[in-house]
């Protein structure tokens, strides 16, 4: 997973994205940081952490 997390900080570190995980699971917010195999993501002062190994598809928001 080292390199989704290095694309991740490369590409998307403190802009907005969106990221499916599957089904109706999809979140929407900033890249704030990238750790031990876990996305965090902060829209309206909240919080969202991510497994990465969950992640199917991510681009940036429209």
């Amino acid at each position: 997973m080292k390199g989704i997390q290095s694309f991740i900080v490369e590409h998307y570190l403190d802009k907005e994205i969106d990221v499916y995980c599957g089904g109706e699971d999809a979140f929407r917010g900033k890249v704030k940081a990238i750790a031990d195999d876990v996305l965090t993501l902060e829209k309206d002062g909240v919080y969202t952490h991510i497994c990465v190994d969950k992640i199917i598809a991510l681009w940036p928001k429209k």
